[in-house]
């Protein structure tokens, strides 16, 4: 979850769809094991329990990698209607305005008309851009998102590999759950600027009551 990193995937996933897919896959896997321990009545199997939560996660990793493929295709696909935008506007003006919608507010607000008709200009210049395509780094991306829901689910799993006891395992699972929560919150206020420390602690509070309501309605 660091900003630099010297995995494939690090490379691929910025910083914050790594913590997102992180954050994703614990809540899952903590959601299934509350709620398993709820049906059960504390009469946890943790063959069970290790398989549903590791299944669990395996399939929502899969789903979210189709998603993220989905969403490459459809950024390609919106700036490639842009550019189409920008080519057959009736005038110059009408080009820039399309231009100026496609930038952030803020950096829109302060550039010169001048800036915008360079921009304007090089678009003409330009080719025609290709029909939006699936690369290679849109799979290795589908697959560090899955694989990071699925392997988010160990930390929270391995105590009832190491721990004989189902109840006190899932009370262990649930303080890892809570440690891996507050680091991903810490993480995401370091990348959004606020104070890691709040962040983490938010991040506990509303994980802890997301997980608590999805179970409260039926897990």
């Amino acid at each position: 979850m660091s900003e630099v990193s010297d995995t494939p995937f690090g490379h691929v996933l910025d910083p914050m769809e790594r913590i997102s897919e992180t954050l994703f896959g614990l809540i899952m896997a903590l959601t299934f094991i509350c709620s398993l321990g709820i049906a059960t009545s504390g009469n946890i199997r943790i063959q069970t329990m290790l398989i549903g939560a590791l299944g669990c996660n395996l399939a929502w990793g899969i789903v979210d990698g189709g998603l993220y493929l989905l969403a490459r295709i459809n950024e390609r696909g919106g700036k490639n209607l842009t550019l189409r935008a920008i080519r057959q506007a009736p005038d110059a003006k009408s080009a820039q305005r399309v231009i100026a919608d496609a930038l952030p507010p803020e950096l829109a607000s302060v550039l010169p008309s001048e800036q915008l008709e360079l921009m304007r200009q090089k678009v003409l210049q330009s080719p025609e851009p290709e029909r939006p395509k699936l690369t290679g780094r849109d799979w290795t991306g589908a697959l560090g998102l899955c694989l990071l829901s699925f392997l988010a689910t160990f930390p929270v799993v391995i105590p009832f590999i190491f721990i004989s006891d189902a109840k006190l395992a899932l009370r262990v699972s649930n303080a890892v759950a809570i440690a891996m929560l507050f680091c991903c919150g810490y993480a995401f206020g370091l990348r959004s600027g606020i104070n890691p420390w709040a962040a983490g602690l938010s991040m506990v509070a509303v994980g802890s009551a997301l997980v608590g309501t999805t179970v409260a309605l039926g897990g």
